[in-house]
């Protein structure tokens, strides 16, 4: 019986976790996403093309893949019905690659006022959230009011909506806050509709059935560990649990039927929103990552906090999850700099910690180890043994400090760009 590959981001998310699903879906039949929801955003660039999932594996471009959103996912159908249009438009009818969980969580209009409504209230508190609805649709799974993808096909779906709506009308009476969801839920209303045409399945006996015929399943996690609801820089993390862990609640599988894990990490780090961020540079080196790595939000735009490798953080990700191996993304975005940093510790008042504690806020200072910088453009380069001395010292120093070997280093945006081992 084969075992589910898992592929997740160990950084705060915006990690290329796209790009790679990609590059390695040639590898795997069907490719299942186990958590989170349209606050995903995965990029794709190929063909001179450039495409940014947010519900919809990243298997989906692959000829002959089938591609399951699993469970663990919340969905907005309007959303995911945007996203299927624009895929069809480059890919034609997927209806028979997208398979959806009939346990998966609707997001309703009325979620997404609520994530408004409860975010403007917190003022300067803001934890970033992307205003999809994802926390109070993880909010009414986990009290269990939600609706989900299979009461869509139930006689009674309209009431259970309307009584669902009017609950939260309630709670939006609490807030001063303006909002008006005519428009929208009429487009819901006709997404839910549109959604009909694709099979609603039981995704965790579909998924262990592939697994007990022996055909390859990738997970396909979203955001970052780092921002894992119980290990994550909380409360600025986001719903649903992004480690290794969520595969098994996210899509119905047994730990023992996990494989291997890979862990992808940018070769420097960065954050959208609000939350601890031990290794942010303010100055003009943080502002130049952020330049040469386009670092803007897939999702919102917003422009992303950046600065050098948290090692501490990335040591814990990789712990927590059971990385086998290691991706490296953007490595082509530290081209230029005569000197890079690497954070191997934290002080807090004045002791110095080599793990990632519970206090993870502003006390917190980093400890850096310098390294020389390659200086010169690495996009070409297809095979290990013609990087530059300098980045493979610096792959060899994390490979030490977290006991993985990484196995593709990313250098550049397109899917050819890269370098396997």
């Amino acid at each position: 019986m084969k075992k589910i590959d898992v592929v997740l981001g160990l950084q705060w998310g915006d990690e290329g976790k796209g790009k790679v699903v990609d590059v390695l879906t040639p590898d795997y039949k069907v490719i299942a996403r186990f958590q989170g929801g349209p606050n995903a955003g995965h990029s794709l660039v190929f063909d001179g093309d450039h495409f940014v999932l947010h519900t919809v594996p990243s298997g989906i471009f692959r000829k002959d893949s089938v591609n399951v959103i699993g469970n663990g996912v919340v969905i907005d159908p309007v959303i995911l019905m945007e996203e299927i249009r624009a895929i069809e438009q480059k890919a034609g009818d997927i209806t028979g690659k997208l398979l959806i969980s009939k346990r998966a969580h609707l997001i309703l209009p009325t979620h997404r006022m609520l994530d408004a409504a409860s975010e403007a209230a917190k003022g300067k508190g803001k934890i970033g959230s992307t205003l999809k609805g994802i926390g109070p649709t993880y909010m009414d799974k986990t009290g269990r009011n939600g609706l989900r993808i299979g009461d869509i096909l139930s006689p009674e779906f309209k009431n259970r909506y309307e009584a669902l709506k009017q609950k939260h009308f309630g709670l939006l009476a609490q807030y001063d806050f303006q909002y008006d969801i005519t428009d929208y839920e009429k487009q819901w209303l006709q997404a839910v509709e549109d959604l009909k045409r694709f099979p609603f399945i039981e995704s965790e006996l579909v998924v262990n059935d592939y697994l007990a015929k022996d055909v390859p399943v990738l997970a396909e996690g979203a955001q970052g560990s780092m921002l894992d609801i119980d290990f994550g820089t909380y409360p600025f993390v986001t719903s649903s649990n992004t480690m290794t862990a969520g595969v098994c609640t996210g899509l119905g599988v047994a730990p023992n039927r996990v494989g291997k894990v890979m862990g992808i990490f940018k070769a420097y780090c960065t954050r959208v929103g609000s939350g601890p961020f031990p290794t942010e540079l303010f100055d003009e080196t943080g502002e130049q990552l952020r330049q040469i790595g386009h670092e803007f939000g897939a999702t919102t735009g917003r422009p992303r906090r950046c600065g050098w490798l948290d090692l501490v953080a990335l040591k814990y990700a990789v712990m927590m999850n059971g990385v086998s191996e290691l991706i490296m993304m953007k490595s082509d975005v530290l081209n230029t700099f005569k000197t890079i940093k690497v954070a191997v510790a934290y002080e807090i008042g004045g002791k110095q910690l080599d793990y990632f504690p519970f206090e993870s806020g502003e006390e917190v200072k980093p400890v850096y180890k310098e390294f020389k910088g390659w200086d010169c453009d690495i996009t070409g380069v297809r095979k290990y043994e013609d990087f530059p001395q300098e980045l493979k010292d610096y792959i060899a120093f994390i490979e030490k400090e977290t006991g993985c070997p990484v196995k593709i280093i990313s250098v550049g945006p397109d899917r050819k760009e890269i370098v396997l081992r």
